[in-house]
């Protein structure tokens, strides 16, 4: 895989320096503008206030970006018709010298590819609701399960079927870790009533996990960290508010790929913003604690 490193990022292999990996999908698709470029400045600054370097991932103009300046991050967060671009997108991006940005799947294989060993994102995605009826299950877990990358996120996106993505989870192989907890995160909330196995409270724990299945030969893992208590929502008012989105999704016939960004936008306006603040939030405590496990792994 021929990769594209920032001068950022170029300098901090040179000088075996942590990195974290980031996805875009956020910047491209996930958040409006001008939240979505203050999403990605909070999450670098949180990255580098830890002692590592952040190395968002993408797709410009066909090639495969790992670190990206001021000029290619405004692009991804103000450009029109950009891709949403998953592992099985990116030849297409590369054949088509397209644009966009990258989902987990997409960021687990190109840190992989670049030696990059943590990766943070927001959540999850998974097993949707009704999967019985579309079979619509992300391209997210099967990729962590190939790719020896350690995820930190919130848990999965609380539009998903969060029972049925656990087990998917169990299926492939990959370890859901909880940080400070044995329950599972719901995004933005801190609960969601479905107990996680394994735990850690520090993240030098988290490394020798991450080391361990390096060693092994294995593919990526979990790292569930609960959002901020101060802006995390409760569990009963993100239900609430979901299952009218949901339904409205079903009415106007989202499908697809289009289906989380419609979900999220009609969970911003129906909870007045307070789940705009709450996912901002969580994006940062992430990349921050991500960039506290990369530092104690190192290089080694």
């Amino acid at each position: 895989m021929k990769l594209v490193y920032s001068a950022e990022v170029a300098a901090a292999r040179r000088t075996l320096k942590p990195l974290v990996a980031l996805e875009t999908s956020v910047l491209a698709q996930g958040l409006p503008y001008p939240h979505n470029l203050e999403a990605a400045k909070r999450c670098e600054a949180a990255v580098r206030e830890e002692g590592a370097v952040p190395a968002p991932m993408a797709v410009i103009d066909g090639q495969l970006h790992v670190g990206l300046d001021e000029a290619q991050t405004l692009r991804l967060s103000t450009g029109q018709g950009l891709m949403k671009i998953g592992s099985r997108d990116l030849a297409i991006a590369v054949a088509r010298k397209a644009t966009g940005g990258t989902t987990v799947s997409a960021t687990c294989e190109m840190a992989a590819a670049a030696g990059i060993h943590v990766f943070a994102t927001g959540g999850l995605g998974g097993v949707h609701r009704g999967v019985e009826d579309h079979m619509d299950i992300s391209q997210d877990l099967p990729a962590i399960s190939r790719w020896p990358v350690a995820v930190v996120c919130a848990g999965a996106k609380s539009v998903l079927d969060l029972p049925r993505t656990l087990e998917l989870l169990e299926t492939l192989g990959v370890p859901v870790v909880g940080v400070g907890t044995n329950e599972l995160p719901g995004f933005y909330s801190r609960e969601t009533g479905l107990f996680v196995e394994h735990r850690i409270d520090e993240a030098l724990e988290a490394a020798e996990m991450i080391r361990a299945r390096r060693d092994l030969h294995q593919g990526g893992m979990i790292f569930a960290l609960p959002p901020p208590a101060k802006t995390s929502l409760k569990r009963a008012d993100v239900e609430k508010h979901l299952k009218a989105a949901l339904a409205l999704a079903k009415k106007k016939k989202i499908e697809g790929k289009a289906v989380t960004p419609f979900l999220l936008g009609e969970m911003v306006a129906r909870t007045k913003g307070k789940t705009l603040v709450a996912n901002l939030a969580l994006l940062e405590n992430n990349a921050r604690y991500a960039a506290k496990i990369a530092v104690a792994f190192g290089w080694k």
